[in-house]
């Protein structure tokens, strides 16, 4: 049995749903106990950020065989849990890199031309022409060169941006100087984030490090809202430290709503920058190849954790 405990679905699925059963439920994510009762005869479990895949969940499945993570980010599943159970995680990893590296793109242009402030002037009856800024030529850093860093910085080379970055973890990469956290931060005109959740990485986005920044600079998170101090950017952009950002992710999704929802230099999504038709189905393809594998006893291809090698 195959149990899908978000809004996860298309063409593949549908196609698998004709080997093995599938059982979906969009909003099991939001009730552990629920989640944990329904996973007595559960192989194959099928989430995407929300469902908090713990060592107690893995622990109440004692047929599942693979964990399938529709997106990149994997700080919502225990990994060494699921390793040390015996459970193949798998995962799209890169399958949305070109969907995040557009709309970082288009956030980024967004903000330099101030695209949300003249749609609202002007739809209020104003015709204020105020002058914005070319992308072309600027200095665009990177904070963490994975995938997603590395689609976006194919993306802006018809601009002829100088790309700098910053990735403990990339060496050697085409068209992008490496180099320090504070030196990324001190010489960018457009900082983009891609980091994940880590404690390394947790609020590394603060006080401290946006003073860091240019006066004009902005700021674009796409990695994971953790990252940020929310309470420092706020200050930041009402005192015009940085002359802007956007953010696709929060570090409580979904937020309250609160005091960024009425700074006009800020722009926000709801964790969108990966979700296109196209990801999506790319995303799918991989992880129901990837669960027919595992149940079929044959090697995973998109396998993360300790068993990227093996299936059950």
């Amino acid at each position: 049995m195959i149990l899908i405990s978000e809004d996860v679905w298309g063409t593949p699925f549908h196609k698998l749903e004709g080997s093995f059963p599938i059982i979906r439920n969009d909003d099991l994510w939001s009730d552990a106990e629920k989640l944990k009762a329904s996973l007595k005869d559960v192989m194959a479990l099928v989430v995407r950020n929300r469902t908090k895949v713990t060592a107690d969940v893995i622990a109440s499945a004692p047929k599942l065989r693979v964990i399938a993570r529709a997106g990149v980010g994997l700080d919502n599943i225990d990994i060494k849990a699921a390793d040390a159970a015996g459970v193949v995680v798998v995962a799209g990893l890169g399958a949305n890199a070109i969907s995040v590296g557009e709309l970082t793109l288009g956030l980024a242009l967004a903000l330099l031309r101030n695209i949300p402030g003249h749609d609202g002037a002007t739809r209020d009856g104003g015709w204020v022409r105020t002058p914005g800024r070319e992308l072309s030529h600027l200095t665009w850093g990177l904070l963490g060169c994975g995938a997603t860093g590395v689609a976006t910085a194919k993306l802006i080379q018809g601009f002829n941006c100088n790309v700098i970055g910053f990735d403990p973890y990339a060496m050697n990469l085409s068209g992008i100087e490496l180099t320090t956290f504070e030196d990324v931060l001190g010489r960018s005109d457009v900082v983009s984030i891609h980091m994940p959740s880590t404690p390394e990485t947790n609020g590394v986005i603060n006080a401290a490090t946006l003073a860091l920044m240019k006066p004009d600079a902005i700021l674009v998170n796409v990695g994971r809202g953790e990252v940020i101090n929310e309470a420092d950017l706020i200050s930041a952009l009402k005192a015009k430290t940085i002359a802007g950002a956007a953010l696709d992710v929060r570090a409580q999704e979904p937020p309250s709503r609160g005091e960024m929802e009425g700074i006009p230099n800020l722009i926000l999504t709801p964790h969108v920058a990966g979700i296109t038709s196209q990801s999506q189905l790319r995303i799918n393809e991989i992880l129901a190849s990837n669960i027919e594998l595992v149940l079929s006893s044959k090697p995973a291809t998109h396998a993360v954790g300790a068993l990227k090698e093996s299936s059950n």
